[in-house]
């Protein structure tokens, strides 16, 4: 379950993947399974292989896809979600969520 973004925030990430943009969408989140886990950053693009290469740098491998929706992105999440959003200076992601 996502918290602490807004439903623009949403829509702009999904009309970003849907052009084959590269999207990054950081949120509060939830899920048991993960109990340690308070925030994920989805980075989506539709251009499929295009996501496979850019994950390569970060040693995502593509098996990690989530494909469940017409959004396909990663779930970044701990010292991996906090190392990507560094090198790609998305330094508001980190701030806004304290990571």
């Amino acid at each position: 379950m996502a918290f602490g973004i807004t439903k623009q925030e949403l829509k702009d990430w999904k009309a970003r993947v849907a052009k084959n943009e590269l999207a990054f969408l950081t949120h509060y989140w939830y899920d048991e399974r993960f109990p340690d886990v308070s925030t994920v950053t989805k980075v989506g693009c539709r251009d499929i292989n295009y996501l496979i290469e850019w994950g390569y740098q970060f040693n995502l491998k593509k098996e990690w896809i989530d494909h469940r929706s017409k959004y396909p992105h990663f779930d970044l999440m701990g010292p991996v979600q906090k190392h990507v959003l560094e090198q790609m200076e998305l330094d508001s992601h980190i701030r806004r969520f304290n990571l």
